[in-house]
């Protein structure tokens, strides 16, 4: 199956590398998850994906060289609290993953930039600025106010 990054337009561009040559940005000048924009938003969110791994595998490694050595306990309860501060990030992130993924499942299906609840667009800025949301602006705040009343209850 060939994915948005390896599918080519009608003049045989592949559409990835286009994004990378010439600083492409999606505009509302062109038609709205377009392949170009599928791309261009499939890159991103790969990319993100893959800062987040490699900063998870270096925090490992960083564990495994620098066990906790400190013959001191007040320097040894710094160290195991910045660990675990590190750590709960690492598991914020973990959790992060897991929505990019399902960012990108739903460029393949073709839902991608349209909002769950509404299916109406999700703004370019938007998806810019968080390329994993899965509502617009006006459906996201009426998610908040209704959990808000809720958690109220």
């Amino acid at each position: 199956m060939a994915t948005v990054m390896n599918r080519v337009d009608e003049h045989g561009t592949n559409l990835a590398a286009a994004n990378d040559a010439d600083g492409y940005r999606p505009t509302a000048d062109e038609p709205f998850m377009s392949l170009r924009q599928q791309a261009y938003f499939r890159q991103k969110l790969q990319q993100w994906k893959d800062a987040i791994l490699r900063e998870s595998q270096e925090t490992l490694s960083q564990l495994q060289i620098d066990s906790l050595r400190e013959a001191d306990l007040t320097d040894r309860a710094s160290s195991e609290t910045d660990w675990s501060i590190e750590l709960r990030t690492r598991d914020r992130q973990r959790k992060l993953v897991s929505k990019i993924e399902a960012a990108i499942r739903r460029i393949d299906d073709g839902e991608y930039g349209y909002c769950e609840v509404t299916g109406e667009p999700i703004s370019l800025a938007r998806l810019e600025a968080r390329p994993i949301a899965t509502m617009t602006v006006e459906a996201q705040e009426r998610h908040e106010r209704n959990e808000k009343i809720s958690r109220e209850d």
